[in-house]
């Protein structure tokens, strides 16, 4: 079993890349991601190459009478059976995954040669016209053109290797007519049918480095040291979420960013808050143990002032979504969720920590292996310690701290000590939510709604639905949401009894929510 550490591992890392794509003549040289994604397009061309030796395998006499000798002969079957034979072959072994991303590239370079030399063949096996004229050029420009074009290579090594395909023309040209006993053509002729390859090479190499040097740029934008960002899942005014994948683990992570440009547009100062929030956000979570609590895998900072940190992936719902896409939770779903939140805080609150934003989209549903509907608490972004010695004020000056909707009245009010009953508060709104669909105060403006908390009293919230609501979590759920903090539940761990006691709650089993996973997502186990 994997350990991951206390404290997340720091790194300086590029994030983007200013210079230009590979010039050496190694593969190697290219980004880890253009390496790994190459297979997939040497497939292709393979592909493209197998389907050709097929048709003309089968149909190339009947299509083209003049060729119906040279089929015939037994080098040209030969030919077309090792050129198909050479297709399958690579392509099985891509498809099977056995081998190594360069060690297929390292072989498409030798198959690209392989099959120049194939081609070359077979048109030197149909009788040129005994008058002395051009018919055409040689496919061989085609082939190496889609080859540098499609297949990532370093440049130099994309035109050394097609200026090798290109040669295998003229190169088995000049040994036929030897082994055959029969003068070559002219040499102006042969030069004429072949050299449009050799310039195929040259102008598909010059866009083939044009192109990679985009690829190139993306590719490692989209890097963060052994992670690459593939789909952006939310931006806000802090930052980005990326789903990302680890090339060494062959994990996917959720990846939080904040990059250099967004610090750019705040003044040094909110700059520097920023800063210290998202690295205080990152150790306060990798310094928490609780199974309910989101896991951090990585922490790191880039090389243009950007930073991150890396965390599970998960598979599920925030509560915010939970309703809107399928409306108010029955009551037993709710104490579920609010009890394994607890857990989450109660371990917080233990370290002296305050989370102080929560809210539904910083708790996550999800299936966790086999166990179906557990809670993960998100974002400590604005966490602050008890201890009035060790406070570090890692907030905006001027703003309120916090999600007006979800915010406890003494958080916006502002004041500077508060402890663990403002997320019980903050739970108490989540609750709220999760039973009507509805947040506890809507008024006109955040601050009008951050007001309301302090100063208007809560509707109950049967007052807010249709759905049948138990009195006795009816009444946990108004306790929360008393203004002074001495009136709620005094800690997260007595919530949790409180609501382990609520009689008059339908349970919800595990069965019950496997039904409910299984409704939304058909096929889950």
């Amino acid at each position: 079993m994997a350990e991951y550490p206390s404290e997340p591992s720091h790194h300086r890392l590029v994030l983007t890349a200013s210079e230009g794509a590979p010039r050496r003549l190694s593969l190697t040289s290219l980004p880890a991601a253009l390496i790994e994604r190459g297979p997939a397009r040497l497939a292709w061309v393979t592909l493209g190459c197998l389907v050709s030796s097929l048709a003309m395998f089968v149909m190339g006499g009947i299509l083209q009478p003049a060729t119906a000798a040279a089929e015939r002969r037994l080098l040209v079957q030969v030919n077309e059976i090792a050129l198909i034979a050479l297709s399958a072959g690579l392509l099985i072994a891509e498809r099977s995954g056995k081998l190594r991303p360069i060690t297929l590239l390292r072989l498409g370079l030798v198959f690209e040669v392989l099959v120049a030399a194939g081609i070359a063949i077979f048109e030197n096996s149909i009788p040129w016209p005994e008058k002395p004229v051009i018919r055409g050029f040689s496919p061989i420009s085609v082939w190496v053109a889609a080859y540098i074009l499609v297949v990532p290579m370093p440049p130099v090594l994309g035109i050394a290797t097609g200026l090798a395909a290109a040669t295998m023309g003229p190169l088995i040209h000049l040994s036929l007519a030897a082994l055959e006993g029969r003068p070559p053509l002219a040499a102006n002729l042969w030069l004429l049918y072949y050299s449009p390859a050799y310039l195929m090479v040259l102008v598909a190499g010059f866009l083939g480095a044009r192109l990679l040097r985009l690829e190139y740029s993306v590719a490692k934008a989209r890097e963060l040291g052994a992670y690459e960002l593939l789909e952006l899942i939310a931006r806000g005014s802090m930052g980005e979420v990326w789903r990302a994948h680890h090339r060494y683990l062959k994990r996917d992570s959720a990846i939080k960013l904040i990059r250099s440009e967004a610090l750019l547009a705040r003044t040094g100062q909110q700059a520097g808050v920023m800063r210290k929030r998202f690295e205080h956000e990152a150790r306060t979570t990798a310094s928490l143990r609780s199974p309910h609590t989101v896991e951090l895998y990585d922490f790191g900072v880039t090389d243009e002032g950007g930073f991150y940190y890396a965390m599970e992936l998960l598979d599920g719902f925030d509560l915010e979504r939970l309703v809107r896409e399928f409306g108010p939770q029955p009551p037993g779903r709710v104490v579920h969720i609010l009890s394994q939140a607890c857990i989450s805080l109660d371990e917080a609150h233990g370290r002296g920590l305050v989370h102080r934003d929560v809210k539904p989209t910083n708790f996550y549903l999800c299936r966790l292996g086999i166990e179906p509907d557990f809670v993960k608490l998100l974002d400590f972004g604005l966490v602050k310690l008890l201890a009035p010695e060790e406070s570090a004020h890692v907030t905006l000056d001027g703003h309120i701290t916090g999600t007006p909707a979800f915010l406890a009245p003494e958080l916006a009010l502002g004041e500077e000590q508060v402890d663990g009953r403002a997320d019980i508060y903050g739970l108490g709104c989540v609750a709220y939510w999760l039973l009507t669909g509805q947040v506890v105060f809507d008024e006109r403006t955040p601050t009008a709604t951050a007001m309301a908390h302090v100063r208007k009293e809560p509707p109950p919230p049967s007052a807010r639905t249709d759905h049948a609501i138990p009195a006795g979590l009816e009444a946990i759920v108004m306790a929360c949401l008393a203004k002074k903090p001495a009136d709620r539940p005094p800690s997260a761990a007595e919530l949790r009894r409180m609501l382990a006691r609520c009689p008059d709650v339908p349970a919800w089993t595990f069965e019950d929510a496997e039904r409910w996973w299984r409704t939304v997502r058909p096929g889950t186990a």
